[in-house]
């Protein structure tokens, strides 16, 4: 049951993105921060970082690796997370002990 609706609201996020995601793409050789999110209105933006992450290997897990809109949240993870963490995370991808659910 939470699972069903982890992936409904994976979903939902990824359709309500399309629309920025399409704003970040367009301009290509320019550098941008992410988008402010009112889910994460602190300056801490840790968690921000975290979901982000999630959410990219979300919706490529759902939508396939070629889903265009899924770069939108790679986006904003290369921009807010540190990169230790991105290579640490990367890691326990591969070796199947990341912790967080995929």
């Amino acid at each position: 049951m939470l699972a069903s609706r982890l992936e409904v609201s994976t979903t939902q996020l990824i359709a309500s993105r399309v629309n920025m995601s399409a704003a970040i793409m367009s301009s290509a050789g320019k550098m941008e921060t992410a988008p402010f999110d009112p889910r994460f209105p602190n300056q801490n933006q840790t968690r921000y970082c975290y979901q982000s992450f999630i959410d990219y290997h979300r919706c490529q897990k759902i939508k396939g690796e070629d889903y265009e809109p899924c770069s939108y949240f790679k986006k904003v993870f290369t921009s807010v997370c540190p990169n230790d963490w991105v290579e640490k995370w990367g890691e326990q991808i591969e070796e199947g002990k990341f912790p967080g659910k995929i």
